[in-house]
C-alpha cells in the first residue's frame, strides 16, 4: 500500500498499482479496466506493477522510479546494528521481550501470520481487512484460550502503554480506558477526552465485526475484563457501531460485573438497556468523553457552544432553488455513522454503503442518491487499495463529482490526523475542495463545505494548523464529530423543508 501511494504521487503518473497477484487484487484491476491477459496469468506469489502514465511522460523512467520504491531499503541504525526479520517466528525468537505483533499484510495471508504470532505467545493487532469471519472466530478463540489479545481483523487503532499503534493520536496518559469495535470512533473519544483535560490509560481495539452475531464480542469481553483488572484505569468507555442485539446483552452483562464506571457509546444503542446494566449511556462521542472525564474525577474543560440550527439557517439562505441534499464523504466509518444517524433520526431517508437497512444501501462506487453518506474506509473501497486515511485519492475524485450535482447543498467530510495517517490530509484535499467550490459558483450555486478535523494539539500536523488551512479556503469547520452530525442534520432538514 505504501509503495502504491508513493507511486501515485510521482510526477507524470495518472494511476499506479502495485500488489500481489491474488484473485482479489486482480478483481480490483478488472474493475478499474486495467486487467490484461498477462495480469490474469499472475499467480498469488507474483508481484503486479501497473502504470498508467500521463500523456508525454517517460514511462521507462517512471517504472524505474517505482522499482526504486520497491527495492529501497530502510536506513541502517546509527550503530549499524539493524536486523531485519523475515518471519514472525524469527522475530519473536530474536527480539527479547517482544509480546505483540502488528499484522498488516494482504487479507489472503493475514490469518496465517496471526496464528503464527499467537502460537509464539504474542498478542496480535491485525490491521489487515478482508479476512474470513471463520478465521476471525478461530483466531480470537485461540487468543482467549492463551490469555492473549487478538485485536482485529480490520483493527485500525490501539494505544497500549501510551504507545499509539497504526492509526492513533498523541494524547496525554490518564485513567480513562477504551475498548472499541471502531478505529475512528475510538480515536474520536480519545481526542475528545484529551481536549477536555483527561487522559487515556489503554485503548484496546477489537475489529469492526467483533460485536456481530457470528463473532459474539469475544475481544470486547476480554478487553473489558482486562481494563477492569488494570489499576491504572478508573473509568472504561465502550465504543461500537450498532451491535447485534444478543451480543449487546452479553457485553452489558460484563458492564454490570466490571466493578468500575463504564460509559457505553453504541451508535443507535438502548439507553434503557445500558442503564439497567449499571452503565452510563452516551448518545454521541462528545457525551461519551464528557461523562468519562467527569467520572474520572476531572472537571471537563469548557466546550464552545454551537448553535447548529442558526448556523444551518444561514447556510440555507444562500442556497439556490433545488439544492436540498447533504453528501457525506468520510474516511472514518464511525464518524460517518454518527453524522448519518443524526440525519436519519430527523426522519429523512439516507443512503450509504454502510447502511444497516438494505433498502437504502449503496454499493461502493454507485452514484449518490438524495442524502448519501459514504465510508471510504469500508472493505469494499479498500479492497486492494490503501485506506483513505493514507491515500485519499478516491475521496478526492468524489468531491469534484458531487459538486456537479445541482441538488447538492452541502458536502461533509472528515480529516483524521495522527500516527499512520497522511502527513497533510487537508493540504492534499484542498485543490479538490476549491475545484468543487468553483464548479458550484460558475453554475450560480453556493456549495457549503463542512469539515471536521480529528486530532490533538500534540499531533503532527496539529489540529489547529489543519483547521486554519480549511477556514482560509472558506470551509466551515466543526469542533467534534457530534457537532458535525448536528450541523448536517439541521442543513438537511431546512434545505428540504
Amino acid at each position: 500500500m505504501s509503495v502504491s501511494t508513493k507511486a501515485n504521487a510521482l510526477d507524470g503518473v495518472e494511476q499506479a498499482f502495485t500488489a500481489m497477484g491474488t484473485e482479489m487484487n486482480k478483481g480490483v484491476l478488472d474493475n478499474l479496466g486495467l486487467l490484461t491477459d498477462e495480469l490474469k496469468a499472475a499467480e498469488s506469489g507474483d508481484l503486479m506493477v501497473v502504470l498508467v502514465a500521463e500523456d508525454g511522460a517517460d514511462t521507462d523512467a517512471l517504472l524505474a522510479e517505482i522499482e526504486g520504491l520497491l527495492t529501497r531499503k530502510a536506513p541502517a541504525s546509527a550503530d549499524g546494528g539493524q536486523v531485519t526479520y523475515r518471519t514472525i517466528t524469527s522475530a519473536a525468537e530474536g527480539i527479547a521481550g517482544a509480546n505483540l505483533a502488528v499484522i498488516a499484510v494482504n487479507g489472503a495471508y493475514a490469518a496465517r501470520e496471526a496464528r503464527k504470532a499467537l502460537e509464539s505467545g504474542l498478542h496480535v493487532m491485525m490491521f489487515s481487512d478482508n479476512v474470513a469471519v471463520e478465521d476471525e472466530i478461530a483466531l480470537k478463540n485461540l487468543a482467549h484460550d492463551k490469555g492473549l489479545f487478538m485485536m482485529g481483523p480490520d483493527c485500525g487503532t490501539a494505544i497500549i502503554n501510551n504507545i499509539a499503534l497504526c492509526f492513533g493520536n498523541k494524547v496525554r496518559p490518564g485513567n480513562v480506558g477504551i475498548v472499541a469495535a471502531s478505529g475512528t470512533g475510538s480515536q474520536e473519544v480519545s481526542v475528545r477526552v484529551h481536549a477536555l483535560g483527561g487522559g487515556v490509560s489503554q485503548l484496546i481495539g477489537t475489529g469492526g465485526r467483533d460485536l456481530s452475531e457470528q463473532v459474539g464480542g469475544i475481544m470486547m469481553v476480554d478487553g473489558i475484563r482486562a481494563l477492569a483488572a488494570d489499576p491504572a484505569t478508573d473509568v472504561i468507555v465502550l465504543v461500537s457501531k450498532p451491535p447485534a442485539p444478543s451480543v449487546e446483552k452479553k457485553v452489558l452483562a460484563e458492564v454490570a460485573a466490571a466493578g468500575k464506571p463504564v460509559v457505553v457509546w453504541f451508535i443507535d444503542g438502548s439507553e434503557e438497556a445500558v442503564t439497567a446494566a449499571g452503565g452510563h449511556f452516551a448518545a454521541g462521542s462528545l457525551q461519551a468523553a464528557q461523562k468519562a472525564v467527569e467520572l474520572a474525577g476531572i472537571a471537563p474543560a469548557a466546550v464552545e457552544a454551537f448553535d447548529a440550527e442558526a448556523a444551518a439557517g444561514a447556510v440555507v439562505a444562500r442556497l439556490a432553488e433545488g439544492q436540498k441534499y447533504v453528501r457525506g464523504l468520510f474516511c472514518g466509518g464511525t464518524l460517518c455513522d454518527e453524522t448519518m444517524y443524526a440525519v436519519r433520526d430527523a426522519g429523512l431517508d439516507v443512503w450509504s454503503n454502510i447502511q444497516k437497512n438494505a433498502d437504502f444501501r449503496l454499493p461502493a462506487g454507485s452514484a449518490s442518491r438524495g442524502h448519501t453518506f459514504l465510508d471510504f474506509g469500508d472493505d469494499d473501497f479498500t479492497n486492494g487499495r490503501p485506506h483513505p486515511m493514507i491515500d485519499p485519492a478516491l475521496r478526492i475524485e468524489r468531491i469534484v463529482e458531487e459538486a456537479k450535482d445541482p441538488e447538492v447543498a452541502a458536502l461533509v467530510m472528515d480529516f483524521v490526523l495522527g500516527f499512520g495517517s497522511h502527513e497533510d490530509p487537508v493540504g492534499t484535499t484542498l485543490p479538490a475542495i476549491e475545484e468543487a467550490q468553483r464548479i458550484a459558483a460558475e453554475a450560480g450555486r453556493h456549495l457549503e463545505v463542512v469539515a471536521y478535523v480529528l486530532g490533538t494539539d500534540l499531533d503532527t500536523p496539529s489540529v489547529a494548523a489543519q483547521t486554519a488551512a480549511l477556514r482560509a479556503a472558506g470551509v466551515t469547520v466543526t469542533l467534534s464529530s457530534t457537532e458535525t452530525g448536528q450541523f448536517a442534520r439541521e442543513i438537511a432538514k431546512k434545505a428540504q423543508a
